[in-house]
């Protein structure tokens, strides 16, 4: 059968997050790092191609999401969705905008959203701003992002400066109004000359709203929550079951410990929390840059405590913190250290028999799966709006199943670290 929904995210956690919702809302899901070359099976509805190309340079990560658009329209997706952060995190030259303008051309369509809404994690979005709880954007703390700081929150603004079509809004006026008055705004917009439609959202009803204002169209460019209305879409149209059970994983066992590379402030409360009821070691980038084991280090220091508790092996820090490492180091250099001691450090731990393994922070969850040669994920539970487990399909998971949770710095929880157990088998 062929697949429903192609989707191609710009990081690994992002691809994680929108692959969960769609299980959430009863599509068969697998996530795949990269563009797969390996068979995907009958028993699945959508793919999420989850590349590394939010921070990239603009051109590489075009030819990559091009890369993954010519994959998926060969699998036979009817609708493809491009995937990016809720807090629509990028550079002043992109990359959301360049790569939706690329997906567009490919796909000979001319119009599209731009909706990062996820209410349920408190980003609205009204009158074309974004919000972040009860603060714009740019009042959060995603001003400190190291690599994208974002100090804008008009998104109309930001996306009209990576894109050379014409932006215009969706208001929540319209939107409150259901899918036929968000379907006849967009044919106003089209035809005043808009490529691109940034849609307000401040509800779960609103993105149900807007994902049924989505049916047929070609492209969807969003965060995740725009994907909880796209699967009655295809159940209208008598593509998809009802009722059908989409998050089922195998039973997996093994030590647990969890890899914290987020800099974000939710992980940080995470971290925060953990550290006081569980085992942890923290990884210092000053160390890693004066050429010490920091890796070997860790995992000698987890030898003995794996299999009693969960672990936690930590680089996460403040952004007093942060800049001060990057000022020493630069910010590239520093980024890339302490991703590669992460990804050592997860090699060794599955290698000593941890089977349940929660990564945090985007970039860091890229760098283990690839270390862990983990070329797909199979979708599982939610922990967390946004955030579910999964178990890995290749690499380290091949001879038994390997449980991965890859949480986007900024999702879940203060307590996520400690409840996320809860929600595997045994």
């Amino acid at each position: 059968m062929a697949l429903l929904l192609g989707c191609i995210a710009d990081d690994f956690t992002g691809g994680t997050d929108l692959a969960g919702m769609l299980v959430k809302a009863g599509m068969r899901t697998i996530q795949t790092i990269g563009v797969p070359t390996w068979p995907i099976g009958d028993d699945v509805d959508a793919v999420v191609v989850a590349l590394k190309s939010r921070t990239t340079p603009a051109a590489e990560a075009v030819e990559e999401s091009l890369a993954a658009l010519k994959w998926l329209q060969g699998a036979g997706c009817r609708q493809i969705y491009f995937k990016y952060c809720s807090t629509f995190d990028s550079t002043a030259k992109g990359n959301i905008g360049p790569v939706a303008e690329a997906l567009l051309a490919a796909l000979g369509s001319d119009f599209t959203i731009a909706c990062p809404a996820f209410p349920v994690n408190g980003r609205t979005i009204y009158k074309g701003h974004l919000f972040v709880g009860d603060g714009l954007l740019s009042e959060s703390g995603m001003r400190h992002h190291p690599l994208t700081p974002m100090t804008e929150s008009n998104l109309v603004k930001v996306l009209q400066a990576q894109v050379q079509g014409k932006v215009g809004l969706v208001d929540t006026a319209v939107v409150s109004r259901g899918a036929e008055a968000i379907v006849a705004r967009f044919a106003q917009l089209k035809a005043d000359g808009c490529r691109f439609a940034v849609t307000d959202a401040i509800s779960n009803a609103d993105l149900l709203a807007i994902g049924a204002a989505c049916a047929g169209m070609p492209l969807v460019t969003a965060g995740s929550g725009v994907a909880l209305g796209l699967p009655q879409n295809f159940r209208k149209a008598g593509l998809l079951a009802e009722g059908q059970v989409a998050d089922a994983l195998p039973a997996t066992g093994g030590a647990r410990a969890v890899i914290s590379g987020s800099c974000s402030v939710a992980t940080q409360g995470q971290v925060a929390a953990m550290r006081e009821k569980c085992p942890a070691f923290n990884v210092d980038p000053f160390e890693l840059a004066q050429g010490k084991d920091v890796a070997a280090a860790a995992l000698a220091w987890a030898a003995d405590k794996l299999g009693c508790e969960p672990i936690l092996i930590y680089a996460t820090a403040a952004p007093e913190a942060v800049k001060a490492v990057q000022a020493q180091l630069g910010s590239e250099a520093a980024g890339s250290l302490v991703e590669d001691c992460l990804a050592k450090i997860a090699q060794g731990l599955v290698a000593k028999g941890v089977g349940q393994l929660i990564v945090a922070g985007g970039e860091t969850s890229g760098a283990v799966v690839k270390a862990l040669g983990v070329s797909g994920l199979r979708i599982g539970p939610e922990i967390d709006p946004g955030v579910p487990w999964t178990t890995g399909i290749g690499g380290e998971a091949r001879e038994k199943p390997l449980a991965l949770a890859l949480k986007s710095g900024n999702f879940g929880t203060p307590d996520f670290f400690l409840k996320a157990w809860s929600k595997l088998s045994a």
